[in-house]
Parts: structure tokens; sequence; C-alpha cells
């Protein structure tokens, strides 16, 4: 950077917002619309010992090094990524690499969503780390949606078709009326509802009022009435009743999904028109005349949580009420055990990463390569601390359940009804994974943006509260209220570890001190269990694991308005008119 030779001649003043005098090299780093709010020179980014200036804008934290004016890709994390940060204190030195260049008390550290944890370093007799964390206050929480960046940058210059219409395409090619292409009319006037011999397109939740979160089409089995649909729907939770999320295009057997049933404390509701839907779902095997298909209800909690949801009016199927059907519960875990999971596999990659966020590397902070055979001790316990995260059991049972569910449909030519308690977290990543398994579509470019905008988007998974996006309330879209959700306080972040008592903490740990049960990776956890795919039949996939990172990056950086809020964007473009 200009003027700045080495770290002792740099001269310290107090910064100002500079988005009008950044200069024009500067300015080659910057996205449209994006502007530069604080500039803080001579940072430290502690995690690589690396010195460089730091720029706040209105889309990210942006470090640039100080030797080569480069972008430095761990030090720049999007503000909308940004989980807590706080100023923390620094009694002494944590590595023998930091010599003098971080006194005590002028750090900053940042959490992120996608498991980063970076500490920057600023000198005394400056108000820069000030100015910093102001500018995130600011920044970071914006008071109305339109501070967004997806707002600020404007719509996109790529022309594409909307949501709904590439909705109703995905929906033709699964009742093989692929030769249709939809189109605004269509949608207007409703004549979208397409048929085969089995399932039809309906329109009974085109406006939105039997389910907010389901979309506005839906297939259906062709011998169910909208009136009947109806019906069934107000037995399930939220009534997101029974629907087909992908149709097996030889053998007739579809792979469906909603949320859990309600049959109460005692498990003894029951609704004919729900049982009715449900045995549909099975229809009669090609070529052998009366004999149905077997059904299989996948529960994706475990046995004890559904009895008791049962409390609460919710529960499990008997498999006594519906016709050829056996019930098997997956066990996977809830919402609330995915984020601590989450939280202790952050602190795990923060302890062991090449790049902690106190400076130490894992060589350094246990005297020996930790793999390279040279401590063995170091090895043990940085597997076992592995394993006491619980995330890979956690992507393994997801991985293991979606694979039954294909192999049922794919080997015994069986329906698969999937459901959680309110169908759309651990019921979506079972589903998408198991449409990404058993259609080779879905794992291509094309066909990977349907998957997620179908099965994620369309269904309603609600991004704002698990990701920690804004939220929008109101009605008519005049009042907003925004927030940022961050996981419970028990995460302990790398500098209050304290191996030797370097780091401690100077304020709360977060300027989004709010806290929220909704929190949890589930979205994350589904992009790892893609990635594991992946490694396994990297040649089943179009695209690499390259190209989900830089997904998961837009989808948690607020770029883009596709992830945003907690109802599919559908709905959302129809409130907005």
């Amino acid at each position: 950077m200009e003027g700045a030779g080495s770290w002792d001649v740099l001269d310290w003043t107090k910064i100002e917002p500079l988005s009008r005098s950044v200069s024009r090299v500067r300015h080659d780093f910057l996205l449209e619309a994006e502007e530069v709010i604080v500039e803080g020179y001579g940072v430290v980014l502690v995690n690589t010992d690396e010195a460089g200036t730091l720029l706040v804008t209105n889309f990210r934290l942006l470090f640039l090094s100080e030797g080569t004016g480069n972008i430095i890709s761990l030090g720049t994390i999007p503000l909308a990524t940004i989980e807590k940060f706080s100023k923390i204190a620094a009694k002494g030195q944590s590595t023998p690499r930091q010599s003098d260049k971080i006194p005590s008390g002028r750090l900053l550290q940042v959490i992120g969503k996608d498991m980063r944890v970076i500490v920057f370093g600023f000198l005394p007799r400056t108000k820069q780390r000030r100015a910093v964390f102001d500018a995130l206050l600011r920044c970071a929480k914006p008071a109305r949606l339109s501070d967004i960046y997806a707002f600020i940058a404007g719509p996109s210059k790529f022309k594409n078709t909307s949501p709904k219409l590439r909705l109703l395409n995905e929906y033709f090619r699964l009742v093989d009326r692929h030769y249709h292409r939809a189109s605004t009319n269509m949608i207007e006037d409703g004549s979208f509802t397409l048929s085969n011999e089995l399932w039809r397109i309906s329109n009974v939740n085109s406006k939105y009022t039997m389910c907010q979160s389901y979309p506005f089409a839906l297939i259906v089995p062709k011998s169910i009435s909208d009136e009947e649909i109806l019906q069934a729907s107000s037995f399930r939770a939220r009534c997101r009743l029974p629907v087909v999320s992908w149709c097996h295009p030889r053998t007739g057997a579809v792979l469906a999904r909603s949320s859990q049933p309600l049959v109460g404390l005692m498990m003894n509701m029951r609704s004919n028109m729900d049982e009715k839907l449900v045995a549909a779902l099975c229809a009669q095997l090609g070529g052998a005349k009366g004999t149905r298909r077997k059904l299989y209800i996948a529960d994706a909690r475990p046995r004890k949580n559904a009895l008791a949801n049962g409390a609460m009016g919710g529960g499990s199927e008997s498999s006594s009420n519906y016709f050829q059907s056996e019930i098997v519960f997956f066990g996977i875990d809830n919402i609330h055990a995915m984020r601590d999971s989450f939280a202790r596999l952050r602190e795990y990659l923060d302890t062991h990463g090449a790049a902690s966020s106190d400076g130490m590397s894992s060589f350094l902070r246990h005297g020996g390569w930790t793999w390279g055979g040279g401590n063995l001790s170091s090895m043990s316990a940085s597997v076992s601390t592995l394993g006491d995260s619980g995330w890979l059991i956690h992507v393994q049972s997801v991985l293991a359940g979606s694979a039954w569910i294909a192999a049922r449909v794919a080997l015994e030519s069986a329906s698969v009804l999937v459901h959680c308690s309110d169908g759309w977290d651990r019921t979506t990543q079972l589903v998408a994974l198991a449409n990404l398994l058993l259609d080779p579509y879905y794992r291509t470019f094309a066909g990977f943006q349907a998957l997620v905008e179908k099965d994620w988007l369309a269904f309603g998974h609600p991004f704002s509260d698990r990701i920690g996006m804004p939220t929008v309330s109101g009605s008519g879209g005049m009042l907003f209220e925004l927030s940022r959700q961050s996981s419970t306080g028990s995460f302990s972040s790398s500098p209050v570890r304290q191996p030797s008592g370097t780091y401690t903490p100077q304020a709360p740990a977060s300027s989004h001190n709010q806290t929220s049960n909704n929190y949890s990776p589930i979205f994350l956890q589904w992009v790892d269990c893609v990635s594991q795919l992946l490694r396994m039949y990297p040649f089943a996939f179009e695209f690499s694991s390259a190209f989900l990172v830089d997904f998961l990056d837009c989808v948690l950086s607020c770029r883009f308005g596709n992830f945003l809020c907690n109802r599919c964007v559908l709905k959302l473009n129809r409130q907005r008119k």
C-alpha cells in the first residue's frame, strides 16, 4: 500500500470515512455499488501474522496485504456472514511470531457463520479499532431492508426466467411433460395444471391460502381432488400435507414430503382424507394388476422425540392406519443439537487449523507435526476432539438416511414419504439428497439450481432463522424488522481458550447480542453432505467442490436476494406487488 514501507514508519491518525477518497487502484477490488466506510492501516491479521489495510465497506470486511496489495481471503468476510464480533484484550504475547506487533487491548475478533474465527490487531495511540468496530455496529446490522447490499446493488444484469417459471418447468419434467414450457400467462390463468396417468400439478395453493410455506404449485396424486387436498392439509402441522417431490420415470414410485401428522398425545387422532392421500402415493405396480407398491414413512426424528411431539399435538403415523406401510425412524437430531455440534466443530478447526485465530498453527501449539507422525499424542487428541464435536456423526446420519430412501425407491420400486416435525429442516435435507442420488439431472449445474429452488426455497426452508439473515416482518412490505440471529452462548472462540492466559474478552462477545434458538447450520450441513458425495463419486457430478464453496459463500453473504427470508421468494414477490 502507498506510504506503507514498514510497520514502524506508519503515520497513525484518526480514521475518518474515506468513501470518496479511495485510490483508483483500490476501486478495482470493489463490487458494483460497494463503498468504503472506514479504513484501518497497518492492521495485522493475527491468524497469519500478516500486516495490511482493513476496509469496512457496505458489503464486507476487506483485508488487503501490505506487501502485495492483494485481497487476503482469510481476512475478507461479507458483513452478513459475520455471526459475532468483539473487542478482546491481549495480555502478553501468544506466539513468538507476533513479537511487539500486538500490544495489549488492541484486538478485534470476528466469528463467521462459515466456521472462520478471525482476529485483527491494531497498534495503540490510534482510534482505528474503535472506528472499525463502530462501522461494523452500523453496517453489519442494517436498520432498513434497503440497506442490505443485495438491494443496494440492484437487480442482476443476468437475464434469467422467474423462479415460478423455473419451478413449473421442473414440474413439467417430473410428470413427463417437458415438451411444455411454462409461461407467465400459464401462471396468471392457472393453466399449468398438467397431468400424466398418475400425477397432476395442482394450483390449489396458487394464492398461498392453504399453506404459506408451500409453493404455489404442487404435484399430487391425480385421483385426489383439490377439495380433498384442502381437507387433508388440516391434519398436518402448518398444513404441510404430503406432496410429491420426485417421480421415478419408469416405475411410478415417488418420493414425497410433508410435516408430522397431528395425532395428539394418545396417538389416536386420524384423518380419512390424509390416509386416502397417503395411500394414493402408492400407485399400482406396473404390469401387476391389483398389486400396490409398498409405502415407507420415513420419520427423520428419533422415536422418543416423535412421541414427545404428541404432547404438543403432533406425533407420528401408525402403520395400522396407513395401507401397506412401514414406519421407519432415522434418529437424526434436531436443529439445537446441530447448532451445538457446529460450534464445537468451529472450535476444533480454530484449535487445530493452520491459521488459528490466536496466531498459533497446530504445529506450534503442540510442539511437533500434528499430522506428520511426529507427535502421536497430539494427533490422537486432535482426532478425539473432532469426534467429540459430533459433526461427522450427524453428517453420516443424514447421508445414511438419504441412501436408504433412494434405495427403497430405486431397488424396491416403493414410494417413500419423508417428514420430521415441520417438514422444512431434516425433511429437506433427506429429500434433496435422495433426489441427488436418484436423478443425475440434479448433479448438473442447471439441475442443482432446480433442486435448491424446488426443495429448499419453494418449500419454505426458514433461511432467515437458520442462517441468521435479516428478517422481514410487518404487512404490505412497509414495516421491516431486521435482526441478526446468533448461536447460543455455548460457543467459546479460540482467543478465549487461554491456554497460557493470553487472550481475555474485553466486552460482551457480540454486537449482535440477540440469541435465537432458531439459528442452526442446516443448509450448510446439507452442502457438507453433498461435498461428501462429490468426494466419493467425483465423476458423477458436473460441478466440483470449488463450486459448492462459492455457492455457500453466496448464500451466507446476502449478496443476492434468493436466500434472505423465511418463506419462498415466490411468496415475497407476490406480497410486494
